[in-house]
């Protein structure tokens, strides 16, 4: 009975799901006939991997997921290693799987092994909520990305058809959290990465027809304001001036009023605080305050983010904030501080031709046409590390919804087509005469 039952699920599951497939290739036909013949297997991969908390901070959470993944790269032949990271920056390292080849492009595609699901959070384990969505910690970001990659070369390998390619799969163990210093958590794959030719990053899909040429960078920035301080009947004279918390709320507005509109830029004041004393635990968040309303306050301070799409946008963000800071008000003296955090992807027109690649893919395979998603509506990632260096586009995994959220869902309708996607994607780019246009 059982038996019978699996062969009416794939039985069923072929005759929805299957598309008009008469621009593929003999090969392209036998890795859609194989993805969905293992599609269970696949499912059954992902299952395991959302049942495992793996939270960036819950090293042995992250080296259990990646355990679980490496077995399944040794089975088809794939070299597989652990890349150790220094014990300061407390991360659990990263999970490396290689072919060495020379024939068609060199691949270097990106998944991670942690959620942002810590161990003191509320567990959800993998949950079918219906026959086109299932639930879970990291169901969508990205273990639904990484069960697309590893069910695309599976299917490849199992056919014969990455003899000779060059491929290398990297999941990173920190990717919501790198730890600090940040180059020293990316050292090893952003040496990798240079070796290849093509960047393919299998962070959530946003439906079957976009892809993702560009992910903003972000950095932070810290306003310290000092004022003179004194009785509040004289704020505003020329002797008591203005306090802190005026001059903060200044400069915080005009950032608002003369940077707001501008395309792609974002800058967000995450954290603020003015009074007679200010206490800041910056590795925590944390700021304490105290102040009297009858006291000018003499202090303040403000934390945010800085997000953008271009070096270039980002600099010039900067030099206005600088300039608004510059222009205190009476009595107060102001500084503003950057931190570097993820480098923008930036829509570069190795990146577009590379969605025409593919533009073509999924118009062969029968699912319609493939375009550039938005640039602004991701933010940084592993792949904003090293798309400067190659050609790169990300969005490849799964679609769903509610990443980084208690309820965050996986569309089962739509994930065997992605691993079809991913796979003949791969497979072209792997042939002897790939040419990207």
């Amino acid at each position: 009975m059982e038996k019978m039952k699996d062969y009416l699920f794939v039985s069923l599951f072929l005759f929805i799901s299957v598309p008009a497939v008469a621009q593929l290739n003999a090969d392209e036909k036998k890795i859609i006939d194989y993805v969905n013949s293992h599609l269970k297997e696949t499912e059954q991969l992902l299952i395991e991997s959302v049942n495992i908390n793996s939270g960036t901070l819950n090293v042995e959470g992250v080296k259990k997921v990646g355990s679980l993944y490496r077995k399944e790269f040794d089975k088809i032949g794939f070299k597989t290693e652990w890349v150790v990271l220094p014990d300061s920056l407390k991360r659990a390292g990263h999970l490396v799987a290689t072919v060495n080849g020379t024939q068609g492009k060199k691949l270097f595609l990106i998944g991670h092994l942690d959620t942002v699901f810590e161990l003191d959070m509320a567990f959800a384990p993998y949950t079918k909520l219906n026959d086109s969505t299932a639930t879970g910690q990291g169901v969508n970001d990205m273990k639904g990305g990484n069960a697309v990659m590893i069910g695309a070369l599976k299917a490849l390998s199992s056919l014969g058809l990455l003899k000779n390619t060059s491929v290398i799969a990297y999941f990173t163990g920190d990717e919501e959290s790198s730890g600090f210093p940040h180059h020293v958590a990316r050292k090893d794959f952003i040496d990798r990465a240079k070796t290849t030719d093509i960047a393919l990053g299998f962070e959530g899909a946003q439906g079957l027809s976009t892809v993702a040429v560009a992910r903003r960078g972000i950095g932070g920035w810290v306003l310290n304001v000092e004022a003179k301080t004194g009785h509040s009947a004289g704020i505003f004279s020329e002797g008591a001036g203005y306090g802190a918390i005026y001059e903060a709320a200044r400069i915080i507005s005009e950032f608002r009023t003369q940077l707001a509109n501008e395309k792609y830029l974002t800058f967000n004041p995450g954290l603020i605080a003015g009074g007679s004393e200010i206490s800041v635990d910056r590795a925590a968040a944390r700021v304490e305050a105290v102040g009297k309303t009858n006291i000018i306050s003499p202090a303040a301070y403000v934390a945010g983010d800085l997000r953008f799409i271009s070096q270039a946008q980002r600099d010039r963000a900067r030099e206005k904030m600088r300039a608004i800071v510059a222009q205190s008000l009476n009595g107060t003296k102001s500084t503003i501080s950057f931190s570097d955090g993820l480098p923008a992807m930036e829509p570069s027109e190795g990146n577009y031709r590379l969605v025409r690649f593919l533009d073509s893919v999924t118009k062969d395979m029968g699912i319609g046409p493939t375009k550039a998603g938005d640039p602004g509506s991701r933010g940084a990632g592993d792949i904003s590390d090293i798309a400067k260096y190659v050609d790169s586009l990300d969005g490849m995994g799964a679609s769903g919804g509610g990443a980084h959220k208690p309820g965050e869902t996986i569309n089962l309708k739509e994930f065997p087509y992605l691993i079809q996607r991913a796979a003949i994607m791969i497979y072209r780019l792997t042939r002897e005469n790939a040419s990207i246009k």
